[in-house]
């Protein structure tokens, strides 16, 4: 999960071949009703959602061939152009996750688009309140380390598409598959620099941009002589300064991807997400699959980050 960085972009509908509109209703049978369509009836994803959202009212549904099989986004009426964006970037979606991830995982998804903050309260199974700068989320059952999850839905927040834009909201549906993707392997306990600086440098990947595009708030602190010094912490991640410490876990797998090579940027996640290290056992991760240890990484990533935001120069 991640705090969204707004965009400001004209909310386009993006209608890809191989999408399908299934408009789904309660009461199936009724007379004069419909009812729900036989093949959005079928798909084995609905169920999932199916009941808590048709509390909300009337249901649509897109689904799209990806590359693991026909991934499935369900909405209302009212989130219509939400829909149309997610449902026909999920096929490239897909795709960039796997370029960077590897095949073994569904390749499929679930999405769906909230209405109104109960709703997205519902469908992320939050247990306390959920911050109205929540995007998204990507949700599963509860699983035993070593076996598959299931239950793995991406779920979008009323006004994502608003805030963020058609891009915006591709980018936030590459970082969400990239949680889904990695599932497996990852632990709460993981440095959060490590699980949402993986899904940040597998969304950005797709669409390279500048570093100071990507980045502008912690170009902005590195310019004025601000900038960090050490890798960002977890409760970095949610204080007043999150959106620079999501571009900081960000600019720590660009460092690694282009100084190691793109493969150690997987290699290093499934070392360290796997659960809680201690420093030392985080140092000793670092140099089997680097070469280096904390100290030289930080060192090495902080030189990086001053070189791509011009504050080396302006010094």
């Amino acid at each position: 999960m991640r705090p969204p960085t707004l965009v400001a972009a004209a909310l386009v509908l993006l209608l890809g071949a191989g999408v399908a509109l299934f408009t789904l209703r309660s009461g199936p049978g009724e007379p004069g009703e419909p009812g729900l369509s036989a093949a959005a009836a079928a798909h084995p994803r609905l169920p999932e959602v199916r009941r808590t959202m048709e509390a909300f009212g009337p249901l649509v549904a897109r689904t799209t061939p990806t590359a693991g099989g026909e991934s499935l986004v369900v909405g209302h009426p009212d989130r219509a152009a939400d829909i149309a964006v997610l449902a026909a970037e999920l096929p490239a979606a897909v795709d960039a996750v796997t370029a960077v991830w590897g095949p073994g995982w569904p390749r499929t998804a679930l999405l769906a688009v909230a209405d109104g903050p109960a709703e997205f309260a519902g469908l992320i199974r939050a247990t306390g309140p959920v911050s109205p700068e929540l995007a998204a989320a990507s949700v599963a059952d509860p699983f035993r380390p070593g076996s598959t999850p299931t239950g793995q839905r991406v779920v979008f927040s009323p006004d994502a598409g608003r805030r963020l834009g058609p891009d915006g909201l591709a980018t936030l549906l590459r970082h969400e598959l990239t949680h889904v993707a990695a599932r497996a392997v990852t632990s709460d306990a993981a440095p959060q620099w490590v699980l949402e600086g993986f899904a940040d440098y597998t969304a950005h990947r797709a669409r390279p941009a500048a570093f100071a595009a990507t980045a502008p708030t912690l170009t902005a602190a590195l310019r004025a002589g601000a900038g960090p010094t050490d890798l960002p912490t977890d409760a970095d991640f949610r204080g007043p300064d999150a959106v620079q410490a999501y571009e900081r876990a960000w600019s720590v797998q660009a460092y690694l991807a282009d100084t190691f090579g793109e493969q150690a940027v997987p290699r290093l996640y499934r070392r360290l997400a796997a659960g809680q290290l201690d420093p030392a056992g985080e140092d000793a991760a670092l140099r089997a699959e680097l070469g280096v240890g904390r100290a030289e990484l930080v060192a090495g990533w902080l030189g990086w980050i001053a070189a791509r935001s011009g504050a080396a120069a302006a010094r």
